[in-house]
C-alpha cells in the first residue's frame, strides 16, 4: 500500500501480456493449514512479479498462488529476499511505508470503489484496510483501517532464500462489505484485483503481478486491475 495519498521448483504461469491478464484461482479440496510452511502446497504459482509501473524484471522474484473453498479465499507467496526488512508490529500497523510486505487488493465489481487491501509482512503482521474511494469522481480518497475482515488468518515463514506468506480470508467476512460486491463466488465468478510486493533491500522496487501502463507511482489503479477467476 505504499503509495503516494495524492494518487494513489513450483509450476509457473508466466506473463506473457501485461494487460488485461486473467489469472486462475483453483478450487481446492485439500485441507489447507494456515502456517507460512508452503512443501504442501499443491496450486499453481502465477509469476514472476515486475516492477509496477515499467515491467521491468524485478532485482528479486516473487510468485504467488490463489485457492479457493466453498468458505474461504486461500493466498499464498514466495518472496526470494536476501535482506528482509521489517519487524514483529501490531495489527494495522501502517507497515507498507517500513517493512517488505506481500499485498493482495480485490475489486469484485470492478467500480474503484469500497475494495480491499490486505498486507502481510515477513514477521506475520498484517493490515486489512478498506478503500471507499480514491477518485475525485467518488469525493476523493477516503479509506478505513477501522475495517477489519474477521476471522482472518496470515501466518509468514522466514526461509533460506526469502519467506513465504499464507493468508486465509473467508468469503463470509468480505460480503459485509457494504456495495463491494462480494458475493460469495462460483465456478466462473470474476474479480478485479492485483497482488504485488514491496521490497525495501538493497534496492527499494514496487512489484505487481500485473503491472501498469501508468507511469505515475501507486498501487491505486483499479482501472487497470487483473481478472481473477474462480475455476474448478
Amino acid at each position: 500500500m505504499k503509495v503516494s495519498r495524492f494518487i494513489i521448483a513450483s509450476f509457473f504461469i508466466y506473463q506473457s501480456s501485461i494487460y488485461s491478464q486473467t489469472f486462475p484461482i483453483h478450487k481446492t479440496n485439500e485441507k489447507i493449514t494456515i502456517d507460512g510452511d508452503l512443501t504442501d502446497w499443491k496450486i499453481p504459482f502465477l509469476g514472476p512479479f515486475a516492477v509496477h509501473n515499467t515491467s521491468e524484471k524485478a532485482t528479486q522474484n516473487t510468485i504467488v498462488s490463489l485457492a479457493w473453498n466453498n468458505e474461504n479465499l486461500y493466498i499464498a507467496y514466495k518472496c526470494t529476499d536476501s535482506k528482509i526488512v521489517g519487524t514483529p508490529q501490531t495489527k494495522d500497523s501502517e507497515i507498507f511505508y517500513t517493512d517488505d510486505l506481500a499485498e493482495i487488493f480485490f475489486d469484485p465489481d470492478g467500480d474503484g470503489k469500497n475494495y480491499i487491501e490486505i498486507g502481510v509482512n515477513a514477521f506475520s503482521t498484517h493490515y486489512d484496510l478498506l478503500l471507499k474511494c480514491i477518485s475525485e469522481e467518488c469525493g476523493g480518497w477516503n479509506t478505513s483501517m477501522n475495517f477489519n475482515v474477521t476471522n482472518l488468518e496470515s501466518v509468514s515463514k522466514i526461509t533460506n532464500d526469502g519467506y513465504t506468506v499464507e493468508i486465509k480470508i473467508p468469503f463470509s467476512s468480505l460480503e459485509k462489505v457494504e456495495n463491494g460486491g462480494f458475493s460469495k463466488p462460483k465456478i466462473g465468478t470474476k474479480w478485479k484485483g492485483n497482488a504485488f510486493r514491496i521490497d525495501y533491500g538493497n534496492t527499494t522496487e514496487y512489484l505487481a503481478l500485473q503491472p501498469y501502463k501508468s507511469l505515475q507511482f501507486g498501487f491505486h489503479q483499479p482501472q487497470e486491475f487483473a481478472v481473477f477467476e474462480f475455476v474448478k
